[in-house]
């Protein structure tokens, strides 16, 4: 029996560190099926992350196109019907003693105007005009179109030497100071409008002020209404796909501030 002792204890060790091994191996193998489910995960998260930003792109795309194709047809079609018209006014022979003389020069000066705001909406929506004249000039464009208007004040104001940005940024950047001129115009019943544009060394800002009711930013993302569910993630949709960060800061009462900043390292 004492000569069975000794066996007995090197097959009990030996089972121990059997046992002992396939649980090693055993949490070995768990450790090595999660790090290979958190890489697939992963993997997927960037497929599905890439496929969302192509599609988006090429929803943005199909959009500039649209833009492009009906400023071309304005200017095309009803510019040169306005153009025509005011043309036939001009040569009537009729002098300043005749009777229908000021309902003639009323009509020239309404179709003058016609013609410059058709003009102005054509450029603002052809976007080969916006890669040409380059985005700061743009936007002042833009500002000043909209200070003629009456109904809001726009201080522009342009700080650092200007740098040449790709032609979608430029593009994709001026869609989203027009959305937000557009949510001034339609809910914010501003008065005044700051918008600044910074070219520092290694960053560019674009920051878009209003004095105007504010909003819960919150609130605005997860509602359904028209600037929640189309202008709002529109900007910032066309942020995330150039690169820039944006962020909105507003409150009921307080207006709004609108930062999108944007590294500059690729376009030196």
């Amino acid at each position: 029996m004492q000569n069975q002792t000794p066996e007995i204890y090197f097959i009990i060790v030996i089972g121990i560190a059997l046992g002992l091994l396939l649980v090693g191996f055993i949490i070995t193998t768990l450790l090595l099926y999660q790090r290979r489910q958190q890489r697939q995960e992963q993997e997927m998260e960037r497929l599905k992350d890439a496929y969302e930003k192509e599609e988006l792109r090429s929803q943005l795309e199909i959009q500039e196109n649209t833009f492009k194709s009906i400023a071309q047809e304005l200017h095309d079609n009803i510019g040169q019907m306005l153009s025509v018209v005011k043309l036939s006014l001009s040569v009537l022979p009729i002098e300043k003693e005749h009777k229908a003389y000021d309902q003639i020069e009323n009509s020239r000066q309404i179709l003058n105007k016609a013609i410059f705001d058709l003009s102005n909406l054509t450029k603002s929506l052809h976007t080969d005009r916006i890669a040409q004249v380059g985005l700061a000039d743009s936007i002042r464009f833009e500002s000043y179109a909209l200070n003629k208007t009456g109904i809001v004040e726009v201080k522009f104001e342009l700080n650092g030497l200007e740098q040449q940005l790709d032609d979608q940024k430029s593009i994709f950047l001026f869609r989203i100071f027009q959305e937000a001129m557009n949510n001034v115009l339609k809910h914010a019943k501003a008065t005044e409008v700051q918008v600044i544009l910074n070219y520092l060394d290694n960053i560019f800002t674009l920051e878009i002020r209003d004095n105007g009711l504010g909003f819960n930013v919150a609130e605005k993302r997860q509602s359904a209404d028209s600037f929640s569910g189309v202008g709002l993630k529109s900007i910032f949709n066309r942020a995330k796909l150039i690169g820039a960060d944006l962020s909105i800061d507003s409150k009921p009462g307080t207006g709004t501030r609108i930062l999108i900043e944007l590294p500059l390292e690729e376009e030196e």
